[in-house]
């Protein structure tokens, strides 16, 4: 699958602002107990899968551990973050600059190049897959492509997060991080979110809403769900 053509722009943008957007991104989690708790209950459900699937008759059997994708890893914060929560974590990402980013600072782990259009894994390998903040440039009708994706190189059982921001309108960025940049961030209700994973083959096991106290009045939402056979 190729990527569509305004994902250039986002690459683009990316690779201009990544020298900056590290420094200031690479201590976020330091200050934001809400991400690091979800991140952390990400992590338990890969590691410790069988203590939250019921036997509902699906026949579905807990992922296990094993390798875990951050997709849209940016500058590698959560993909080290989740490395200290004993997770085989590894990131991709579409801009080049950023895996430069990422790699520099985190030599210790494994960082590429790549779209979450078309991972470069074989279906059914990975025991998890996070997509924090970084679904936000993809319009609605392009997810369910995506989530596919998800679907296809996720095992039977493992859990997946995504991190966006809630709400009904797009926004459009032409200047940021103290840069000139050309992205479209697209904000939608969790209940879109679901929607969609359910028909990609997911099962929802949590949803959350959560408005930073340093950004009121813009609400993040915070889904995991995992792969059905």
């Amino acid at each position: 699958m190729r990527d569509p053509g305004y994902l250039d722009a986002v690459r683009s943008s990316y690779d201009h602002v990544a020298a900056h957007y590290a420094t200031l991104f690479n201590d976020e989690l330091a200050d934001e107990p809400m991400l690091r708790s979800v991140l952390t209950l990400f992590a338990d459900l890969v590691t410790a899968p069988g203590n939250v699937f019921a036997d509902d008759g699906s026949g579905l059997t807990p992922a296990g551990p094993g390798r875990v994708a951050d997709v849209g890893c940016g500058p590698g914060h959560v993909a080290a973050f989740l490395r200290g929560r004993g997770l085989d974590v590894f990131g991709v990402d579409l801009s080049p600059g950023m895996i430069a980013q990422a790699g520099a600072t985190y030599p210790e782990l494994h960082f590429e190049v790549g779209s979450m259009t078309d991972l470069d894994h074989p279906a059914e390998s990975l025991s998890g897959l996070v997509a924090f903040y970084s679904t936000i440039h993809f319009p609605t009708p392009e997810l369910p492509a995506v989530y596919r994706e998800f679907h296809r190189v996720l095992k039977p059982g493992a859990p997946l997060l995504l991190a966006f921001q809630a709400g009904d309108e797009p926004k459009h960025f032409t200047h940021a991080w103290d840069h000139d940049v050309n992205l479209t961030i697209h904000r939608r209700r969790p209940e879109t979110v679901t929607n969609l994973l359910t028909e990609a083959g997911f099962r929802t096991m949590l949803t959350s809403v959560y408005e930073p106290p340093s950004r009121p009045g813009r609400p993040h939402a915070y889904v995991i769900a995992h792969r059905l056979p």
